[in-house]
């Protein structure tokens, strides 16, 4: 069973934290949710790791402010740059010491972007390798939800100004009533060609435990993050990066630019996945963190970049 633990930070934010295996494993892996999310998000790989690791590996997770069972903030905190501070008072507080491996999903994968550009020593310091998944370096450049330009215009004016009206509303939580009204929206949005019912209704029960302010207020930092040079920057660490060929938020170039930027990374483009994969795909998630964590528990040395289908189903 889960360790819960919780972070509280400088600001008064408290972060709901859980954690699985020994404080003094070899490794910890760090998995970071998606904008919206919550750290329920990764139960497939929480199984896997604890099944190929066992004890040589500490797992993770913990819910962003504003997200799941984590507190609410002040809309002034509602940016990337803040959850990369927050990463950092995470690894201080809940991994004081040995190597960790960052695996970031969508919002998670920028925040450990975020993390690396604001903490360069810190990041250095303690990480030794990174797994992002459907995630981007370029904020909105290659979002355009699979549709015409034109529309995808329409689309991001009308979602600025809705996030703008959401910041405002603080604490409250979405109506389950309206969630309920936009499943199919969701499954549009965020899933590829086929999903599980059951992963709609964790995705959906995520949103509703996300504050307003939290669903509205990161919008604008997540639109304009850049951090390709700060990738560029990062050595030669052993990484990761997957994305589906479906996924309508962080489509293809996302993934192919983080690659480009960080030599050592291994793309893995999922065939008929969305933008969900630690659910769609989990074999190719598990495989690929995996991967990246053998390489640091044996000391193997990162390899040149490479490409690689995921499984389909």
């Amino acid at each position: 069973m889960p360790e819960h633990l919780e972070v509280r930070l400088p600001d008064g934010v408290r972060l709901h934290v859980a954690a699985t295996g020994p404080v003094d494993a070899e490794v910890t892996a760090i998995l970071l949710h998606g904008w919206t999310l919550d750290g329920r998000s990764w139960h497939r790989q929480l199984t896997d790791l604890h099944d190929r690791f066992g004890e040589r590996v500490r797992v993770v997770t913990y819910d962003a402010r504003g997200h799941g069972r984590s507190s609410c903030m002040a809309l002034r905190t509602a940016t990337l740059a803040q959850l990369g501070d927050d990463l950092a008072a995470v690894v201080d507080q809940v991994v004081p010491s040995g190597r960790v491996v960052l695996v970031g999903h969508s919002m998670g994968g920028m925040t450990v972007m975020e993390y690396a550009h604001r903490h360069p020593e810190h990041f250095a310091g303690r990480t030794a390798g990174l797994v992002f998944v459907s995630t981007t370096a370029e904020g909105h450049t290659h979002t355009a939800y699979g549709l015409s330009p034109r529309i995808t215009r329409l689309i991001r004016l009308a979602e600025t100004t809705g996030a703008g009206v959401l910041a405002r509303c603080g604490a409250w939580r979405p109506p389950h009533a309206l969630l309920r009204a936009l499943r199919p929206s969701i499954r549009w949005m965020l899933f590829g060609d086929r999903c599980d019912p059951a992963d709609i209704r964790l995705v959906t029960s995520a949103v509703a435990h996300a504050s307003l302010r939290s669903i509205g207020g990161f919008r604008a930092s997540i639109g304009a993050q850049h951090r390709l040079d700060t990738l560029a920057a990062l050595g030669r660490l052993p990484a990761a990066a997957l994305v589906g060929d479906r996924d309508r938020l962080t489509p293809p170039p996302c993934a192919e630019s983080i690659a480009a930027a960080l030599p050592t990374t291994e793309l893995t483009v999922c065939p008929g996945a969305g933008h969900m994969l630690m659910m769609e795909r989990p074999d190719d998630v598990n495989a690929a963190v995996a991967g990246v964590l053998h390489q640091v528990l044996t000391g193997t040395d990162a390899g040149t970049s490479g490409q690689r289908v995921g499984t389909s189903g």
